[in-house]
């Protein structure tokens, strides 16, 4: 008790938009499981094909960019809370029309899945930039340690709880039976979770970014560096949130084990993250991406080489820890590239938070379109035997990247203040290495 009232006070020690921030996003975590995994294996369900969930989930990623523009927009005139919290809400809203059709229809699946990428774009537009700036680059590993402690507790809880209730309305015949009746309910518990969360974000006292450009096509040759790395990491983004789902329903066949699946090594995996993002500096970011990165590439072979219930369940312990360990490295260097090129460029960091989101979506794009091809041309066996393998080989080369880009920032050394008599304001200067000591 003493041990947990010390970790309390660290957290109190924070600036107070930081925590609700933190405490917000720790509700939004128990909505995010259910989108994930849940709405994919309801697709699978009803359409028995697994080329429509990643349907479902090109429309889901067409949608995010083009929210993340309008929202560029929105901030000029919108509070970022709002728009926030909008993003949450529309999450609910997009499961409840989903749950309304009759037959799924690749329309209503398009329609359903542009909605989700919109509460996703109004969601992660404006979260990121609430992360940027209300942490620094010495307590963003914290910050995202301990986020990904929440949602790692939460893609075990969650998805035992539902999976084992969407299994007993059929095996017990509750709701006479109706899994449609269990899927219903879990997404209206899912709207009033969006509701809580959305009244918790208005306590905070955050600021929009500033009112400026944010679109541009040219940028630093260090950003570029981060784009490739964005890209890299869609690669994996555009399979891995249907594949656990469509591996599970295919080779295992029920939600419950789907549940029981996501909780092997998840509470041990949980806090062994919060361990790191509370112990890790800056330096270790490196060791931390590297090991998130071969942790994937051995699930992946664990199902290329089985492809049977024991591989997708070694697959699943990997991405458990292997997807969180990868996250924790990535977005504190993502925000490290962000400050440093943005002092350079004078331009509102928001720019560079838009524009990342289509090296994601490139990365997305290219990961769903090599399954559809290898569905097509070979077989839906074959995609999802092989596919997470060869996107985990290609995606090994994130590490080298992410070096290249880390030794960049190293290079540049951080901008300084400097007051003139003659202009009060404040004038960013890039310095040469070593010039300013």
């Amino acid at each position: 008790m003493n041990k947990l009232r010390q970790e309390y006070l660290h957290f109190l020690s924070f600036p107070r938009d930081m925590q609700i921030l933190l405490l917000t996003n720790l509700i939004y975590a128990f909505v995010l499981p259910v989108i994930d995994i849940f709405v994919g294996a309801y697709v699978m369900r009803n359409t028995q094909d697994v080329k429509m969930v990643v349907i479902y989930q090109l429309a889901v990623y067409t949608g995010i960019p083009f929210t993340f523009l309008v929202n560029g927009f929105l901030l000029q005139h919108i509070g970022i809370k709002r728009l926030y919290s909008a993003g949450m809400l529309l999450s609910g809203i997009s499961m409840a029309v989903m749950m309304s059709l009759g037959k799924l229809s690749i329309m209503g699946i398009g329609v359903a899945g542009l909605m989700m990428g919109m509460s996703f774009g109004l969601f992660w537009a404006n979260r990121d930039f609430l992360a940027l700036s209300t942490t620094n680059d010495s307590n963003r590993n914290y910050y995202y340690g301990l986020e990904t402690f929440f949602y790692t507790n939460t893609y075990v809880v969650v998805p035992v709880l539902i999976g084992w209730f969407i299994e007993g309305t059929g095996q017990w015949g509750w709701f006479g039976g109706d899994r449609v009746a269990a899927y219903q309910i879990v997404t209206a518990m899912v709207f009033l979770l969006t509701i809580f969360s959305s009244i918790l974000i208005h306590r905070g006292n955050f600021e929009n970014p500033p009112k400026s450009d944010f679109i541009y096509f040219r940028f630093h040759w260090l950003w570029n560096r981060m784009q490739l790395l964005a890209i890299l990491k869609g690669l994996a983004q555009g399979y891995i949130v249907t594949a656990p789902a469509m591996l599970v329903m295919l080779l295992v066949g029920q939600e419950g084990a789907l549940g029981t699946i996501q909780a092997v090594g998840g509470i041990l995996s949980a806090f062994l993250l919060y361990f790191i993002g509370r112990t890790a500096k800056p330096k270790h970011r490196i060791m931390i991406f590297t090991i998130g990165l071969g942790l994937f590439v051995l699930g992946g072979l664990a199902n290329a080489l089985l492809f049977n219930a024991t591989g997708v369940l070694i697959f699943m312990v990997c991405l458990l820890l292997g997807r969180p360990l990868h996250d924790i490295a990535y977005f504190p260097i993502q925000m490290q590239v962000i400050d440093t090129v943005s002092a350079i460029e004078h331009r509102n960091k928001f720019a560079y938070i838009f524009n990342q989101e289509f090296g994601f979506f490139i990365g997305r794009l290219a990961g769903c379109g090599l399954f559809i091809l290898l569905a097509n041309n070979i077989s839906d066996t074959f995609a999802l035997r092989y596919a997470l393998l060869i996107i985990g080989i290609v995606q090994l080369l994130s590490i080298w990247m992410a070096k290249r880009i880390l030794s960049g920032c190293g290079q540049l050394v951080p901008t300084r203040e400097v007051l003139t008599p003659q202009s009060p304001d404040i004038i960013l200067e890039k310095q040469a290495p070593g010039l300013l000591g």
